[in-house]
């Protein structure tokens, strides 16, 4: 049952993402390039709306739709692991075209090339896997 309540509501961000265009390459470029507000405004907005309802199940002790409480661990204060993620996380966002939720919504809307990114951040997400003890968190 939550695997078809998770597709369902993937397949339903996945098509309002498409239709704000907000996995168009480019918005994406316009945004690098600081020409458009469009791409700034979305996730400004989400990230208001993700403060606002972060802060909400942190005092409030809501529960999941499936009954289950949720619990947000509070992470360690860290500058360097922020800087250099977040670096490589825009660098690849920069370079691919795409961050890693909108690469699913392109391989679904046939943008074939994106496949290539797809494999560029698995490979990725594999390298962090086997050097995160290594690295500083």
């Amino acid at each position: 049952m939550k695997s078809v309540l998770y597709i369902i509501v993937g397949t339903f961000l996945g098509v309002i993402l498409y239709k704000s265009e907000a996995a168009s390459w480019f918005r994406i470029y316009e945004m690098f390039q600081f020409d458009s507000f469009h791409m700034y405004g979305i996730i400004g907005s989400a990230l208001a709306v993700g403060i606002v309802l972060v802060q909400w199940i942190k005092r409030s002790q809501v529960r999941s739709f499936f009954g289950e409480p949720i619990r947000i661990e509070e992470k360690e204060r860290s500058f360097a692991r922020y800087i250099i993620g977040g670096t490589l996380f825009g660098l690849g966002w920069a370079l691919g075209g795409a961050c890693p939720g909108p690469i699913y919504i392109l391989v679904g809307a046939g943008y074939w090339p994106i496949l290539i990114v797809l494999f560029g951040a698995v490979l990725g997400a594999f390298v962090y896997g086997f050097l995160r003890d290594k690295l500083p968190h």
